[in-house]
C-alpha cells in the first residue's frame, strides 16, 4: 500500500485529524472530542485509539505509516517535549515518546499548534512559495508561527512565535490573559478590536452604525466597508498596533511574507489597507518589502502542518 501520514491538531474542545498521502493530499478528515478530565490523561490514548481504528478501517499496515504529526496548544521544544499546557492539565513530558509508545512504536513528531499551522500554510496555503514567513492568527487572541528557511522557529522551550504577547502599550491597566499588561493581542485580536471599538464609542456621541449593537470585530469591519467614520478610526488604531508588533518581529526574522489568518481575517484584504502602510512607516528598510497575504487553509492548517512535521 502507498505510504500515509496522520496529521493531528489538538484543540481544547476537539481533536482534528487527517489522513494524508506523502504528497500532502488529504484523504480523509475527522474529529474526536478532547477529554480534558483527569488532568488530560485520556487525550493521547484517545488519539492513538482513533489512529489505530482508522488504520484498521483502511487496512493500513504499521509499516505503511510514515508517522503521526501533532500540534498542541502549548510550548513544545524541538525534541517534542511539552512545557506545560494549562488548559489541558498537562505538565512537562515528551509527547513524542508517550504517543509513539501508545502507537506501538510508530514515529511521532510534535510541535506547538500555532507553529504547526504556520508550517501548513507554508506548505499548502497562503504562504506557499515562501520559505521565510510569519503566520499571524487574529482570533480570540493573537497567535503566531515563524518559519525560517522552511523550518519552524521553536526557541529554547517552544515559546518562539508567541507574537501576541509582544509588549506594545505602556499605558495599559487591564491585564492580558497571560497576566501582563499591554500585549499585542489586547488590541489586534478579535476581542481586542471589539474592545477598541467599545472604548471609542464611549469617548463621545459621534454617529456610528455600531451604536446600540453587540460590537464584534465583524461589526467593526462591516461598518468600515460601509464607510462608517468611527469604525474607520477603530480600524486605523488596530492597524497601528498590529503594524508595531509585526515591524518588531520583522526586524528579528526578516520574513518574505506575513500570512494573516483567524476570524478577523474574514474581513478580507480590507485589513491590509490599515496595516501595510503603517507597517512600512515603522519597519527597518531592509524588511520593508514583506508581502501581506491571507491564509487559505482555515481550520485545516493544523492537520496539514502536522503532516508536514513528519515529512520534515
Amino acid at each position: 500500500m502507498a505510504k500515509v501520514i496522520f496529521g493531528v491538531d489538538l484543540g481544547g474542545t476537539t481533536v482534528k485529524m487527517g489522513l494524508f498521502d506523502t504528497e500532502g493530499n488529504v484523504q480523509e478528515k475527522w474529529e474526536i472530542v478532547t477529554r480534558k478530565e483527569d488532568s488530560g490523561s485520556h487525550i493521547l490514548p484517545d488519539i492513538a485509539a482513533s489512529v489505530q481504528q482508522k488504520m484498521a478501517e483502511k487496512s493500513i499496515a504499521k509499516e505503511d505509516v510514515v508517522g503521526v504529526g501533532i500540534g498542541v496548544p502549548g510550548p513544545v521544544d524541538a525534541k517534542g517535549v511539552i512545557h506545560k499546557a494549562a488548559n489541558l492539565g498537562w505538565g512537562v513530558f515528551s509527547i513524542k515518546e508517550e504517543l509513539s509508545g501508545l502507537l506501538d512504536g510508530i514515529r511521532v513528531e510534535a510541535g506547538n499548534d500555532a507553529n504547526v499551522a504556520a508550517l501548513g500554510e507554508m506548505w499548502r496555503g497562503g504562504g506557499e512559495g515562501y520559505s521565510n514567513l510569519v503566520v499571524v492568527t487574529l482570533g480570540t487572541g493573537v497567535g503566531g508561527g515563524i518559519i525560517v528557511e522552511g523550518k519552524i522557529l521553536t526557541g529554547a522551550t517552544g515559546a518562539g512565535g508567541e507574537i501576541g504577547h509582544i509588549h506594545i502599550e505602556d499605558g495599559e491597566t487591564e491585564a492580558c490573559g497571560c497576566g501582563k499588561c499591554g500585549c499585542l493581542e489586547q488590541y489586534a485580536s478579535a476581542t481586542g478590536v471589539a474592545r477598541l471599538a467599545r472604548k471609542r464609542l464611549e469617548k463621545d456621541d459621534a454617529p456610528s452604525s455600531m451604536r446600540g449593537r453587540e460590537v464584534s470585530a465583524k461589526t467593526v469591519f462591516d461598518a468600515v466597508k460601509a464607510g462608517d467614520a468611527v469604525a474607520i478610526e477603530v480600524a486605523q488604531q488596530f492597524g497601528q498596533y498590529l503594524a508595531k508588533g509585526l515591524a518588531a518581529v520583522a526586524c528579528s526574522v526578516n520574513p518574505e511574507a506575513f500570512v494573516i489568518g483567524g476570524g478577523v481575517s474574514k474581513a478580507g484584504e480590507v485589513l491590509f489597507d490599515f496595516v501595510e502602510e503603517e507597517y512600512r512607516k515603522r519597519v527597518f528598510h531592509g524588511c520593508a518589502d514583506a508581502k501581506f497575504v491571507l491564509a487559505k487553509l482555515g481550520n485545516d492548517a493544523g492537520i496539514f502542518g502536522a503532516a508536514k512535521l513528519v515529512l520534515d
